[in-house]
């Protein structure tokens, strides 16, 4: 639909037959400005190749659906004129990409236009296995018609827009008939039968559509086309109104426009909630964000209607938001190509939580192609509902039976623990990773010490749990024939203090390797013999523990130079690290630091205040566990 998509955003009900026969420039552009996309581009077509006249003829292709002509168009467009043309070009640029699926080209475009990256390929890989639903779908067997859309609910029939009315007027857009109502019914097989035009009282010269019912059947919204048009911005459009008619003794009359639409701007697409208090619809009228936006307003019980709410930037961007649908469980359906997607319009689903709409979700690639989906409308309790679509080159009815995505059930999912007081462990690192030890995805959990990893079927995986002071904890699973979809994995996390006796706390806080004190000659660095002895039972523990890691740090006492103690305590330091890693412990594991004088134990900070013994106290190396 892009096409009829857009007829509810700007019809223009003129006939541009005249103007097209070999137009001049000033002809392709009025054209144009009334969105006679193809009769433009067939003068364009022929014009010398302005950045003006490349600009409209590649907006007329994709506006038309042409996206392969648009595509090499809005290339030499951007070959040509480089960095004077509009960001909005990049934009469109983009969708027509997406529209013949060069997702890597398109991402490029869209990239530079939102100023961040745009990874479409991982959208849609991540997509699979969160999006909530499959679905199947069918189109619907349609005869006498090759332009259908916005199938709705209908008591036990269903109504739709349909172009099949041939004795009506082409529309400039796209050169078919101008739109009527028509309801039918539908066979188990999906083939529509029975269809009958509404009557002359919903059905005009003008185009109707998107009929939404209440559940009595006894009254209807829907679009109409205004016949006259209205001056906005440079050119004449014919903004569309959503009427309300009623069914008296089996007659639809009392068509009247809602009091807040109007000849300024659109409003369409109604749907009305369950309990036929709340009509949601999409316009552009003053205080859109973007192109079109859904809005809400209250029906009261007086039959009068309270003022237009915008549902706000979580909804809606600065592109467009289209065809709402509420369900009877209060989720939003709505098309957008605004939010990130396959292409052109996609639909999408909002959950109503506390009031407001939670962040929109991709439907998904079973429903949603790399050109217009819109129209979707379901019976949750069913599971069974109705989209339209253009992925075929024209308007088309779908019906579809959705089923609940298996890719969602697959998850690992636990808590983190301290092994010995069985209390939560916030703040700890959870790690998943394949089966080569390749880092998939990892978190910090967060004060309820929860994690939890989507995951994908017939592979192996480990999750392990690190913290600082603390043992890791590695726990393989499986996904394949022999594993399970889900599994609750809690990671039981040990602290080197209560494993190991040699391993304290200090009053600090800092967890360390408690050894005997290590002695160096005076004035000197090397390693002796009876040093070697305590650093060995170190290295002992490190190679027990893979993944410990330590800090090693020299101090002297005060006595002597500041810088001569600095100096020295580093070479200390260094030469202990140096020990360790000769009896093979992974340098990467280990780091040293001198301070010189600067962390006494005891009051002598200077020289000449304490006794030898005292002055001993504060010669030592320590090892501290940073990891």
């Amino acid at each position: 639909m892009k096409k009829q998509l857009y007829i509810l955003a700007s019809l223009i009900l003129v006939s541009t037959a005249a103007l097209a026969q070999k137009g001049s420039l000033k002809r392709a552009n009025t054209l144009f400005e009334m969105k006679a996309y193809k009769s433009a581009a067939e003068i364009y077509e022929n014009k010398d190749r302005s950045q003006d006249v490349l600009q409209n003829l590649a907006d007329s292709y994709y506006y038309n659906m042409s996206m392969q002509k648009a595509i090499k168009t809005y290339r030499e467009l951007f070959l040509t004129y480089g960095d004077s043309i509009d960001i909005e070009f990049h934009f469109r640029y983009g969708q027509a990409l997406k529209g013949v699926k060069n997702y890597k080209e398109a991402d490029k475009q869209l990239s530079r236009y939102y100023n961040k990256r745009i990874n479409t390929p991982a959208f849609i890989a991540e997509l699979e296995k969160t999006t909530p639903h499959t679905f199947k779908t069918k189109q619907l067997d349609n005869k006498n018609s090759s332009s259908d859309f916005g199938l709705s609910f209908f008591g036990d029939r269903v109504a739709f827009a349909s172009g099949r009315n041939t004795e009506n007027p082409a529309f400039a857009w796209n050169d078919l008939p101008y739109l009527d109502l028509y309801s039918g019914t539908l066979t188990k097989d999906g083939v529509l039968e029975d269809v009958q035009p509404f009557p002359e009282s919903i059905n005009t010269e003008s185009h109707e559509s998107n009929a939404t019912f209440s559940r009595d059947g006894k009254t209807m919204y829907f679009n109409r086309t205004n016949k006259d048009r209205t001056k906005t911005g440079e050119a004449r459009i014919a903004h569309i109104k959503i009427f309300k008619a009623e069914l008296v003794d089996g007659t639809w009359t009392n068509v009247t426009a809602l009091p807040f639409t109007s000849n300024e701007y659109s409003t369409e697409h109604p749907a009305l909630s369950k309990d036929g208090k709340t009509l949601y619809f999409a316009s552009d009228m003053p205080g859109t964000l973007g192109n079109f936006d859904i809005y809400k307003v209250a029906i009261n019980d007086d039959g009068t209607y309270g003022e237009p709410e915008n549902l706000g930037p979580t909804v809606n961007t600065k592109h467009r938001e289209q065809f709402p649908f509420i369900s009877d469980v209060n989720v939003l359906y709505f098309a957008s190509n605004g939010h990130l997607g396959f292409g052109g319009l996609d639909v999408y689903r909002s959950n109503m939580v506390n009031g407001n709409f939670d962040k929109p979700v991709n439907l998904g690639s079973t429903i949603n192609s790399s050109l217009d989906d819109f129209a979707y409308v379901i019976r949750e309790k069913d599971n069974k509902g109705y989209v339209s679509s253009n992925r075929s080159g024209f308007d088309r009815l779908y019906g579809y039976v959705r089923e609940e995505n298996i890719l969602t059930k697959y998850l690992v999912e636990g808590i983190v623990q301290d092994k010995n007081s069985q209390e939560l462990l916030p703040g700890s690192l959870v790690t998943l990773m394949d089966e080569s030890g390749n880092v998939i995805q990892d978190s910090i959990v967060g004060d309820d010490a929860t994690y939890l990893f989507k995951i994908e079927p017939n592979k192996k995986y480990k999750v392990r749990g690190t913290r600082k002071a603390y043992i890791p904890q590695d726990v393989e699973f499986s996904t394949d024939s022999k594993g399970k979809i889900s599994h609750n994995i809690y990671l039981i996390l040990e602290s080197y203090a209560d494993a190991e006796a040699k391993v304290r706390e200090n009053e600090k806080g800092e967890v360390q390797v408690q050894l005997e004190k290590i002695f160096f000659d005076l004035n000197k660095s090397n390693i002796r013999e009876d040093a070697a002895k305590q650093l060995d039972v170190l290295v002992s523990l490190m190679k027990k523990y893979e993944y410990m890691e330590i800090e090693v740090s020299a101090h002297t006492d005060a006595r002597g130079g500041d810088q001569y103690n600095l100096d020295l305590s580093k070479a200390r330091a260094a030469s202990t690290l140096d020990y360790i890693v000769s009896q093979g412990i992974n340098r990467n594991r280990l780091r040293s630091i001198g301070y010189g004088e600067l962390q006494p134990l005891n009051k002598c900070d200077r020289e000449g205040i304490c006794s030898d013994e005292e002055y001993d106290i504060n010669r030592r190396c320590e090892f501290k566990i940073i990891n």
